[in-house]
């Protein structure tokens, strides 16, 4: 292994240990409370030597978010091989309730933290989440097309309906309010269907979110 090989694999792996502790310390103390220092004192760094890997903290947890949503993003079902529209949508949505599951500190740092930097600052380097959310888009508007939804269904509207009642069901197992003995899956199953259900019967077709493309 040639010097410089060797300085990439080094800096690749402090690097991980930066975003591996600063991870645990978000979802431990909430994002407001972790500084660059703590971050250091963790993997035992002087603060200088993190800020020669990461210009600041919000730096750090975009690197993490965008980790987090490329880890969503390349394991996703594939909305062709679906049986049908419905079905994809579904896929589609069940596979963000199972990454909540695999992977709930990211998770937690994509969609939880509310004191983290909007992504939306940043969105050439986020680009990516925007083309999956318009391939969403499509496969809702493939479902309204072909009758499975009335006609006059917003497919913006569906989308956030959707994706608000399966990170509901997320949300209520990842914080542990579940009751006594309930079943997470069961929940967010029940919850996704009566969402499709509902979409599907039209009771929800005038809904318009007011900033459709955000």
């Amino acid at each position: 292994m040639g010097v410089k090989e060797r300085q990439e694999r080094e800096r690749e792996a402090v690097t991980r240990a930066i975003m591996d502790a600063a991870r645990e310390l978000f979802i431990a103390e909430g994002y407001q409370s972790v500084s660059i220092r703590k971050i250091a004192e963790r993997i035992e760094y002087s603060p200088a030597s993190i800020y020669s890997y990461f210009p600041s903290k919000d730096d750090i947890f975009l690197a993490l978010t965008e980790e987090g949503f490329r880890m969503l993003f390349d394991s996703k079902p594939d909305a062709r091989t679906a049986a049908s529209n419905v079905d994809a949508i579904r896929a589609i949505l069940w596979h963000l309730y199972s990454f909540s599951k695999s992977h709930p500190e990211y998770y937690a740092l994509m969609f939880l933290d509310r004191q983290v930097p909007r992504i939306s600052r940043d969105w050439e380097r986020f680009g990516f989440v925007r083309e999956m959310k318009t391939e969403i888009f499509s496969v809702v508007q493939r479902a309204i097309d072909a009758g499975d939804f009335p006609p006059d269904t917003d497919p913006h509207g569906a989308f956030r309906i959707l994706i608000v009642a399966i990170h509901g069901a997320a949300t209520t197992c990842l914080c542990d309010r579940l009751e006594p003995g309930e079943d997470g899956d069961a929940l967010a199953h029940a919850t996704l269907e009566a969402a499709l259900v509902g979409l599907r019967t039209g009771f929800a077709h005038h809904y318009r979110p007011v900033h459709s493309c955000h």
